[in-house]
């Protein structure tokens, strides 16, 4: 017995009044099937009728209204045989009802962008991927950072980190050098869309710690480095998405003032001050840090100032970016989940809409990006975020089946069932469009980086890009990765990109290049439904496919090679030939021979 449910077109058709919904079996022949809904809370049996086979699969349909009084509609399959129920979920098959939290689901009202999907996003983190222009360089003792206690200091390019200046240490990369090397990451290596850490007005290289959301830092080239980076994008197809910090300021921020370096008294020095309200300040009158940081004081989204300033007003701080000549085409949220009132993130959901909202307003077919290193999935349902930067659902079961540690380098060795089964139920938390909108990532500047978790080991990191370039998501690559740049936690992570080709590691960056072009050319690698065909002890193989088309890929960490038997006969889609990934035709392959440390894929249409 065999029940599959590809959440993708043709097999799930979204119309105005709900979805056209197919099952696929295998094995004997049910005796009824049945779709599961609840459109007013309570369960809704509708028969579900054959239509034929497809591969040998018995294909059945049925219509799934919408559920009018939310926006998440969801839905199961109750399929019965003369002496059992089986039930098919998000996350497979059980004896039982499923719970709501693992039943499949599809937003009504709200969809990721289409164009996000077809990403190759590169993340930059300015200060350290190249510098274009050095007259715009920081110099050494420029300015007092914060209270003094960490010296401002110009480095050359690629001196080794000094921990005990990792947010004041500025080694002069720019907006100008980004766009300098845009031939390089589009047409070379193949990225599509940039993410940029932040760049607005900072003491700090980081700029977490916003000092003025009016203007890109003078030191990154200002808003005309912007203005030209944007423009030389859009030339080259390629999109933009800017770092958003809207949970607190710069303890330098005129609002905050906390060092008394603007003229006008801030929340901090007054109770008196326009801006108190702003800030979140404890009974005591004790202003609220970020994670306890008093570089970082948090703002109090309940304060309607705060809300006019970042979203509502009509030339708010997100909307203008929005505009030309930036035009950009999304914001990444920084830690999303702990925007609201007060300490405790009050009315949270109820921001991160408003936030939606207004990005949409300004462009509708914004990317709406939120950060999370756990799990996200209460803001992915479709009506907050469209996609998360996705720690929960793939770097962290990746670096633990890779490298046996977690994103905080903590032992967390996972077998490969148990990497299948974290897929699987990360997956089935979410829309499917959702997930098809994750931002998928090895590592980054809140990270070691993998290659670094992995100690250096090539053939591992293969095996990584393998899975972030093929995986269900936008795969996102942290600057230098691609050419082996190593680096520790932060801020050993943000090590400068080093341009001088012949250190790079050629035979990693072709691995890159070669995944790149085969995700560029198979729509299933971007759009396509997620099956799991195989699970080994140290290898596992899955299939991404379109009504038409199909990528196997098998990946195995183990120290031996291993032969691996494939279902074929479970695929919902008929091939009428098989490629292997060098382009020579062969059988189809029901048996895939994984060398150790290897990686295969293979090409079906």
């Amino acid at each position: 017995m065999f029940l599959l449910h590809p959440p993708i077109a043709p097999w799930l058709l979204r119309g105005p009044d709900g979805c056209h919904v197919s099952l696929l079996c295998g094995g004997p022949a049910p005796a009824f099937v049945y779709l599961r809904g609840d459109p007013d809370n309570e369960e809704l049996l509708v028969a579900m009728q054959p239509v034929g086979t497809v591969n040998g699969l018995l294909r059945f349909e049925a219509a799934l209204p919408w559920d009018p009084g939310n926006t998440t509609t969801h839905y199961a399959f109750k399929v019965l045989y003369a002496d059992r129920q089986v039930w098919l979920a998000a996350d497979g098959t059980r004896a039982h009802p499923p719970p709501r939290e693992v039943q499949f689901r599809v937003c009504r009202d709200h969809q990721p962008p289409p164009w996000v999907a077809d990403q190759i996003a590169y993340q930059i983190f300015p200060d350290r991927f190249c510098q274009g222009d050095p007259a715009l360089a920081v110099e050494t003792d420029e300015y007092v950072y914060g209270d003094g206690q960490w010296r401002v200091v110009q480095k050359p390019w690629g001196a080794p980190i000094d921990r005990s200046i990792g947010a004041t240490a500025f080694y002069g990369g720019d907006l100008v050098g980004v766009r300098h090397k845009l031939d390089y990451l589009r047409d070379e290596l193949g990225a599509t869309m940039l993410y940029l850490n932040p760049i607005f007005t900072s003491g700090s290289n980081h700029k977490y710690d916003t000092e003025d959301y009016e203007h890109v830092d003078r030191h990154l080239g200002g808003d005309a480095a912007l203005a030209e980076l944007a423009g030389a994008l859009r030339d080259r197809g390629m999109r933009l998405v800017l770092d958003a910090v809207v949970n607190h300021t710069g303890a330098n921020h005129p609002w905050f003032n906390r060092f008394g370096r603007h003229p006008e008294p801030g929340a901090y020095q007054s109770t008196r001050s326009p801006w108190r309200s702003w800030y979140a300040f404890d009974a005591d009158g004790n202003y609220l840090g970020w994670k306890g940081h008093g570089s970082l004081p948090v703002l109090d989204l309940a304060d309607p100032g705060v809300q006019d300033m970042f979203y509502r007003g009509r030339d708010a701080i997100l909307r203008r970016w929005m505009r030309p000549p930036y035009s950009i085409d999304g914001w990444r949220f920084d830690v999303v989940h702990m925007i609201g009132e007060g300490a405790g993130a009050l009315h949270n959901a109820r921001y991160v809409r408003e936030l939606r909202r207004t990005l949409r307003e300004e462009n509708p077919a914004a990317y709406v990006l939120g950060e999370h290193f756990s799990e996200a999935t209460r803001w992915l349902q479709g009506d907050q975020e469209d996609g998360a930067m996705n720690y929960h659902g793939f770097a962290q079961p990746v670096r633990a089946w890779l490298a046996g540690r977690d994103v905080f380098n903590h032992p967390a060795r996972i077998s490969t069932a148990e990497l299948e089964r974290w897929w699987s139920g990360a997956r089935a938390r979410i829309p499917y469009a959702n997930q098809l909108a994750q931002l998928n990532l090895l590592d980054s500047h809140d990270t070691s980086r993998l290659l670094t978790a992995l100690e250096g080991d090539t053939r591992r990191m293969q095996l990584a890009v393998t899975l972030l370039f093929t995986y269900a998501g936008v795969p996102s690559i942290y600057y230098g990765d691609e050419i082996g740049l190593e680096g520790g936690d932060d801020p050993e992570c943000r090590r400068c990109f080093d341009w001088d080709r012949a250190h790079w590691n050629t035979e990693l960056h072709a691995h890159y290049r070669q995944l790149i072009a085969w995700r560029r050319d198979r729509l299933e690698l971007r759009r396509g439904a997620y099956q799991t065909l195989a699970v080994a002890a140290d290898a596992i193989v899955f299939a991404r496919y379109v009504e038409r088309s199909v990528t196997l890929v098998a990946v195995n960490r183990g120290a031996q090679s291993v032969t691996i038997a494939l279902p074929l006969g479970e695929l919902p889609l008929e091939i009428a030939g098989w490629r292997a990934s060098d382009g020579q035709t062969i059988a189809p392959p029901e048996r895939l021979e994984l060398p150790a440390f290897g990686q295969l894929l293979v090409f079906g249409d």
